[in-house]
């Protein structure tokens, strides 16, 4: 009898045992599991890649940031006009970001809203040589990815594809239409002076197409 109940008394302990060998193999596991966890922002930039490309967070993130180097590095039209009719090479070089199809040159202007097409103003800047023809784009259409080359800082590799890379340039379009022409309204900028702040491809040096980052209408 001595046996069997020195028996009955062993057998709970290996079954106690057993449970905290178990429940201590849980806390290390869960331990594990919260030392590999890493918390991401909402809306943070690894927020952005964990979800993939967000067009409309990434215009946000960057349309600032090219307002921001554009303003500061923007040339007077006059002064631009005649460096490009001089020596379009040297002055591209001087002043614009190189692209596979030329370089997008900053530039600010003040003047005078032109005739309205499509989704462009004609734009006539006093003082400027004869034979160059400057038009602004005022949407609601905003065409090409000169926003998105102007800084040289966003280039094709920061990308999974060619789409990506074209939908970076439509979202800063996108943004800059909120933050610049939502408060406009283009069918009425006939005659109105403004200051202008935008970049243009330089292929032609008589024919600028800005598209803009700032409007200040007078």
């Amino acid at each position: 009898m001595n046996t069997q109940t020195q028996y009955a008394t062993a057998k709970p302990t290996g079954s106690k045992l057993k449970i905290a060998v178990g429940i201590a193999a849980v806390v290390i596991v869960i331990g594990a599991i919260a030392a590999d966890t890493k918390v991401v922002q909402i809306g943070s930039a690894h927020d952005v890649r964990e979800q993939g490309f967000q067009p409309e967070t990434y215009g946000a993130q960057e349309f600032p940031k090219v307002l921001a180097n554009v303003s500061q590095r923007a040339v007077d039209a006059v002064t631009l006009a005649n460096a490009v009719l001089a020596d379009k090479k040297a002055a591209g070089e001087k002043y614009g970001v190189a692209t596979s199809t030329g370089p997008v040159v900053p530039v600010t202007l003040t003047g005078t809203f032109g005739d309205r097409k499509a989704n462009l103003n004609d734009f006539k800047v006093e003082g400027m040589p004869d034979g160059v023809t400057v038009r602004v784009q005022t949407g609601p259409a905003i065409n090409g990815t000169d926003l998105r080359d102007a800084t040289g800082k966003i280039a094709f590799g920061q990308f999974t594809n060619q789409i990506e890379y074209q939908d970076a340039g439509s979202a800063i379009n996108n943004e800059m239409k909120k933050a610049t022409l939502a408060s406009l309204d283009p069918e009425k900028l006939t005659g109105k002076t403004a200051t202008v702040v935008g970049v243009f491809k330089l292929i032609n040096p008589k024919n600028w197409l800005v598209t803009p980052v700032k409007v200040d209408v007078k």
